[in-house]
């Protein structure tokens, strides 16, 4: 049981964000740990981003998740943003403060790295070359993730050259940046493969990716959950290698934003899994 009578809303703000299942993920914990609340969806164009993450406070808020496309424009509008959102360059939680100050912060790398721990216990950013493939907002979050837990090479490619080059720039070593054209032949030795990119979501192409040179024990992620199974994660299931969709991301990036806002940290247990599956 919470120790809080007071009432707290969040939410989630996007543009669109009708289908985010992070309602359901939220008002399944406040109802298991018996807190007042609701965790409520915010549909807000980007235009009206600054004005409404003003009214937080007003309304009695507690903070809030952002999702596209807001995640980079919220860096210049809250009060302060901690280290890691600076360094991955996004921010996908907000938490009103006690004097009603906004704090941007980010926990999609959290999330990342405790998806790849929930479905292979033993992985080890540091087991070998890890192969990211996209160079948009979500890459960010996973490069900073592999970074701090000690990857010691990680193969960036992207279909935009500049893009992957820039980022491998910006970050450093140990990320090098891998020309599209040979992407197939990055994943020789590869420890893990991740793929950020939208190609393999619902209403999308598959990602045009062969998998004959990936080692049959790397550890293959894809943070896209609709389909819950891309194309990617059967083929590379079919071949015999572990596998873990965005499923686990979105559950455990939801950890740590729900106790910023109702102080009770919260589990992912079978019934939320259950309620969560039971959506797509």
């Amino acid at each position: 049981m919470g120790a809080s009578h007071t009432y707290k809303l969040a939410g989630v703000m996007g543009w669109p964000v009708s289908h985010s299942r992070s309602p359901v993920i939220h008002n399944h914990w406040i109802a298991h740990h018996g807190l007042k609340g609701a965790y409520v969806l915010l549909p807000v164009q980007p235009e009206n981003l600054e004005q409404a993450l003003r009214a937080l406070p007003v309304l009695g808020f507690a903070g809030c998740n952002l999702t596209i496309p807001h995640k980079v424009d919220a860096l210049r509008l809250v009060d302060r943003v901690d280290l890691l959102a600076q360094r991955i360059g996004a921010v996908n939680t907000i938490v009103v403060e006690p004097d009603q100050s906004l704090t941007g912060r980010n926990t999609d790398a959290y999330g990342f790295i405790e998806s790849l721990r929930d479905a292979m216990p033993q992985w080890r950013a540091d087991a070998g070359p890890a192969v990211v493939m996209g160079a948009g907002g979500a890459a960010r979050a996973v490069i900073v993730s592999l970074i701090d837990q000690g990857a010691r090479e990680i193969r960036l490619t992207n279909r935009s050259w500049a893009k992957a080059h820039d980022m491998a720039q910006e970050f450093g070593p140990p990320i090098r940046a891998i020309p599209w054209e040979d992407r197939h032949d990055a994943l020789q030795g590869a420890a893990l493969l991740v793929n950020t990119t939208n190609q393999g979501m619902q209403g999308e192409a598959a990602l045009d990716l062969h998998l004959d040179l990936l080692p049959s024990d790397a550890l293959v992620s894809d943070i896209i959950y609709v389909p819950m199974e891309t194309p990617l994660m059967i083929a590379a299931r079919q071949r015999g290698n572990a596998t873990v969709n965005g499923l686990g991301m979105l559950l455990n990036q939801a950890r740590p934003a729900f106790e910023a806002w109702f102080g009770v940290c919260p589990g992912i247990t079978p019934e939320l899994l259950h309620q969560v599956r039971g959506t797509f």
